[in-house]
Parts: C-alpha cells; sequence; structure tokens
C-alpha cells in the first residue's frame, strides 16, 4: 500500500531528505541524467521554496516509509519569471499572473518501482486539493513521452514551449485549466 502525505512547506523541509531521494532517483535516468550538482542546485532552490507560506508537497511513502514520489509547487507571484522564458511571447491574458491565478507545479516524479500504479496522479490531485487557483502551469519535456500522455490524459493543454532555465533543454509549457469550482476535470 501507498500512502500520499500532503504536506506545507515546514513538514517538506523536515522530508527533505526524502524528497531529494526520489528526485535523485527519478531525474538520474534518461533524457534528464541529472548529476549530483544539478540536484543539490534543484535543492537549494527547494529550501527557498519551502519559505513560502503558499507551498504546497505531497510524499507518497510505501507502508514501511520507504519514499516512492514528490509533488511540490506553489501559486505563480505576479513578478513570475515564467512566462518570460517562452520561445514564442503569449497574450498579456495568458500572462496575467496575481499571486492567486495560477498553481505552478515545480516537480512531480515516482520512483521506477512504483511507475504506472496511479501514484503520479494521486501526487497530482494532493498537491492540488485545497488549492483554489484557477489553473496550473508546468513545463514537461516533449521527449517523455510517459509524462506527456499522463499530462494529457489529466486535461493538460499545451500553450508553447521554453528553456525554463538557461541551458536547459526545449521544453512544453502545459496548462490545465481547473473550471468553476476549482478542481481538476469540473
Amino acid at each position: 500500500m501507498i500512502a500520499v502525505e500532503r504536506m506545507d512547506g515546514a513538514a517538506a523541509g523536515r522530508a527533505e531528505e526524502a524528497f531529494t531521494l526520489v528526485y535523485a532517483e527519478a531525474f538520474a535516468e534518461p533524457p534528464y541524467d541529472k548529476e549530483p550538482d544539478s540536484v543539490e542546485a534543484n535543492f537549494r532552490r527547494f529550501r527557498s521554496q519551502v519559505r513560502k507560506k503558499t507551498f504546497r508537497g505531497a510524499l507518497a511513502r510505501t507502508g514501511d516509509g520507504e519514499p516512492v514520489g514528490i509533488a511540490y509547487g506553489y501559486p505563480l507571484s505576479p513578478s513570475t519569471g515564467w512566462w518570460d522564458r517562452l520561445i514564442t511571447p503569449v497574450g498579456d491574458e495568458l500572462r496575467r499572473e496575481d499571486g492567486r491565478r495560477t498553481f505552478g507545479l515545480m516537480e512531480l516524479a515516482v520512483r521506477a518501482p512504483w511507475r504506472r500504479l496511479g501514484v503520479a496522479r494521486r501526487l497530482h490531485e494532493a498537491v492540488l486539493a485545497d488549492g483554489t487557483e484557477e489553473r496550473v502551469l508546468l513545463n514537461a519535456r516533449p521527449d517523455v513521452a510517459a509524462a506527456q500522455a499522463a499530462y494529457r490524459s489529466w486535461g493538460y493543454r499545451k500553450v508553447g514551449e521554453a528553456h525554463p532555465w538557461d541551458g536547459a533543454d526545449l521544453h512544453d509549457v502545459l496548462v490545465l485549466d481547473r473550471g468553476g469550482a476549482g478542481r481538476p476535470g469540473q
């Protein structure tokens, strides 16, 4: 049995070791090929992200406590640079952020032995569960077919392409409209 625990920033910060283990293992695989220095850079960002009062995370563990999956993010601020990374600019209405409109899903990962069991979907639902944002935004590599298929099946649509950080490969920028009730699929 796999349990999914929702976490605020303080709880996620205390569970950094589990988040790091999942991230490092999941993203060491091709095409990501994350090296230890890249993992450490991500978790330097994580340490500042968990300090945001709006941070929401989720951690999946086996019955004996082994970490198997993670998800986390927070609502985008009005000054976010996320939209500036697109290679083709989008209109002002799509770019508009007010700190409550868009949940930025920073990471979603499941270790290989636990994939295709619905863990990613449960993590996704958990991290969004109490959110009132009208949409979710994420970057996804176009060459990772399983993730692309999952995001499409959950209702995400591609709105552009971006290099999310300097030196990054091209990613698809995907948006999930959460509907009037603020819940996926409604």
